[in-house]
């Protein structure tokens, strides 16, 4: 393993996260990807331990790729699906991840529809002076720190295959298209990716790109020629107000208890030179490097934030056509599930000469091994 600089005993947020600790991810899961591409993929890393996956919403690929790693890992895993659990009896969000603490628990990773949730049992494993450590794979509108992190590893092993670090981002433009107001992904990517020196630009329609993002950037970095182009093209519209206290970049959501402590406030604020926003599509495609492109999350919705999917995808899904603005060697990403034929046409999703989402996705594994043993290491 590369020498690491790693001084996390839960990952909740990347706000707080370094350049160096960045890096620390980058190289080890580098060295977990070469182990995955053995005949035998197993190492005993985390032999004797066990991780508890309590996915309290639906996931695919996130609640498959942290069960795999931990295997990978050697570690025993436990897997919570709320429909078939206790939770339907009335049982605390808390007590069940006290049960699971009671069961020899050493990591748990953690999702929840709920902003904070994570953050609450991590708060209250402390309390309990247990040396049980909280991943957060998704809460709410909040954070998803793995898959910021699995983002990141793809695109640097793009780059440089045998040493992805976060100085090969700097100075490359990289759009984030979507639904921003509902992503925790874009949340978390704009951390990392800030942070790596890279030009983010955030693109959607007015609804869709709430106003607290606008409040990070200074007027020179809003074109005044882009405040129209949907709707009334106002800043923030309605959807802005749905659930308004969780839409934040900030590191310390609303948690379960006002007992809990907050988290630590980031090492450094947000570098506004590096994030520019868009109510067009083609200025923050322009000269692009790589796209981000993100789902839809109707489920949601409350509001009526779209006039259709079909006008939607006509001005901001992302086409053969719509690259064309871009760089030539621009790479597509999606963190998934995928809306074929909404936010990013289908031949593109599948051709390989741009699309980077199977790679993803196979990033994911060693990603999540890396944090997994990084948080793990040091409890045996």
């Amino acid at each position: 393993m590369p020498t690491t600089t790693w001084n996390h005993h839960h990952v909740l947020t990347l706000a707080d996260f370094t350049l160096a600790e960045y890096d620390t991810v980058l190289q080890t899961a580098a060295s977990f990807q070469e182990v995955l591409s053995r005949r035998t993929k197993k190492v005993p890393s985390l032999q004797g331990q066990v991780v508890a996956n309590l996915f309290f919403e639906a996931s695919t690929r996130t609640r498959s790729s942290f069960e795999l790693a931990a295997k990978r890992l050697s570690a025993d895993t436990l897997n919570f699906a709320s429909a078939t659990s206790s939770i339907t009896k009335g049982e605390t969000i808390l007590d069940t991840a006290k049960t699971y603490l009671a069961m020899g628990t050493d990591i748990m990773v953690i999702r929840h529809r709920e902003a904070g949730v994570p953050n609450a049992i991590a708060a209250e494993m402390d309390r309990l002076g247990v040396r049980v450590s909280v991943l957060n794979a998704g809460d709410g509108q909040h954070e998803h720190p793995s898959q910021a992190l699995l983002d990141l590893f793809t695109i640097c092993t793009l780059i440089d295959p045998e040493n992805p670090r976060l100085e090969l981002l700097k100075n490359k433009k990289i759009a984030i298209v979507g639904d921003i107001l509902h992503s925790r992904v874009a949340r978390s990517n704009i951390w990392s990716l800030t942070a790596s020196g890279a030009q983010v630009h955030l693109a959607a329609p007015p609804t869709l790109l709430p106003k607290l993002f606008a409040d990070y950037v200074s007027d020179d970095e809003v074109g005044q020629e882009e405040r129209g182009g949907w709707g009334e093209g106002e800043r923030g519209g309605q959807g802005e107000k749905e659930n308004s206290k969780f839409n934040t970049l900030s590191p310390t959501p609303p948690l379960l208890h006002s007992s809990t402590p907050p988290l630590p406030t980031p090492h450094s604020p947000l570098p506004n030179r590096n994030l520019f926003i868009h109510w067009q599509l083609e200025p923050a495609l322009k000269d692009a490097d790589f796209v981000m492109t993100l789902r839809l999350q109707k489920e949601r919705m409350t509001a009526h934030l779209l006039p259709s999917l079909r006008e939607y995808h006509q001005m901001f899904g992302i086409t053969r056509t719509k690259l064309q603005l871009c760089q030539p060697h621009v790479k597509v990403l999606h963190p998934g599930p995928v809306n074929r034929g909404v936010e990013i046409s289908s031949d593109l999703m599948d051709d390989p000469e741009f699309s980077l989402i199977q790679a993803q996705v196979t990033s994911g594994v060693a990603v999540r091994m890396a944090l997994l043993y990084l948080i793990g290491s040091g409890k045996s």
